[in-house]
Order: C-alpha cells, then structure tokens, then sequence
C-alpha cells in the first residue's frame, strides 16, 4: 500500500470514540504499522472564524446560520483535504476523530443528505473506511455529562437531543454503507471489530 488509508470515526458525544481511536492506535502499531493521528479542530486554519459562528448559532438557532457553519466545516475539510491529508507518509493509516457526519450535523434543520452534498460539491476527501460509533443514547449522554470538562456542547442541550442525534446518526450509517460499531460491550470488542475492518480494507488495496 503506497497511498495512506484514511480512516474516520464519527458519532455522537460520549460513544467513546476517542478511547477507541486509542486503542485501535496501539494495536495497530504493535502490528508494525504507522499510524498518523489527526484531529480536525487542530489542523483547521479558519477555526476561530467557524467557531464564533457557532457560538452565534447557539444563541440563535435558525437555518441560515446552522448552514453557514456547515458550509465553514465543509470548507476547513476541504483544505484538510487539499493540505494536510497528501502530506502524510505513503503506507500509513491516518485515523481521524470526526469527518464529515459529527453529532453537530444531526442537531437542528439541515438535513444530513444537504451536508453531504456541501462536503462533495467541495472536493473533501472521502474516507477509505467510515465507521459510525454509537451506544444507547442515554448510556452515552449520562457519560458525555459526567466527563470532567462537562458535555463541552454548543449544539446538544438535552437527552431527547440526543436521542434524536443518536437515531439520525444510525440512519445515515445505514444509508451510507458505513461500518456501524456498537460500543456498548468491552473496549477490546469494538477495538478488533474495526481493526479487523482496517485490515479488510488493506487487504482490498
């Protein structure tokens, strides 16, 4: 394998997708393989900008405003896109903690269809392998709320909001041909599911 395999985790807040992101990383590396971790939030030049539009949106939510930020998202994966993805080493599995389909694309009134369409008609890579982390959404919303530094949340202010992300997310896992990772069992089992996924996946290549 010469071009980097990209791979994505999505899903709603406290799923676990970044223990598992950790987890994979380990067990890929002690298989020799060299693992790039990403974070979209670090590697966006116009966050800021994004940011406070976001900010602007959780105080008045309306669909315009909820558009602009998609649109924004849809832009800084783009440049991703052009600037960061291609300079990664070529063999390499880049894991990335969120792409296109975060929890924040399932809040409000833009459809998820209207936001992929945004991140397509912009070029933004398509992820080699697409793996939706979900977990009964009040199991996941109780651990999002008992996290140190809160929910952390601009967009998600109660469990029905959850829920409501939760069911949408699944749908468009179903939808989209994703790999669906249900982690509600031992971290080890939804580690070796996707793993084994990434291996497919190279063994395709």
């Amino acid at each position: 394998m010469n071009r980097p395999l990209f791979v994505s985790l999505d899903g709603p807040k406290g799923t676990g997708k970044t223990t598992l992101l950790e987890a994979i990383t380990k067990v890929l590396r002690a298989g020799n393989n060299k693992v790039i971790r990403l974070c979209e939030r670090n590697n966006d030049p116009n966050r800021g900008e994004t940011m406070a539009l976001v900010n602007q949106l959780a105080r008045n939510p309306c669909r315009e405003l909820e558009l602009g930020v998609c649109e924004r998202l849809a832009d800084s994966r783009s440049w991703i896109s052009q600037h960061v993805l291609p300079k990664q080493p070529p063999g390499s599995i880049i894991l990335i903690d969120r792409w296109y389909p975060s929890d924040a694309a399932f809040r409000r009134t833009v459809p998820f269809a209207e936001i992929l369409r945004l991140n397509i008609e912009r070029n933004v890579r398509v992820p080699d392998l697409h793996v939706g982390v979900v977990t009964d959404p009040e199991v996941s919303w109780a651990r999002a709320a008992a996290r140190s530094r809160g929910l952390g949340s601009t967009v998600m202010f109660n469990l029905g909001e959850q829920v409501a992300s939760t069911e949408a997310f699944e749908r468009a896992v179903a939808e989209q041909g994703w790999v669906l990772c249900r982690n509600e069992g031992t971290v080890e089992e939804a580690t070796m599911q996707v793993v084994s996924q990434i291996y497919r996946v190279l063994g395709c290549q």
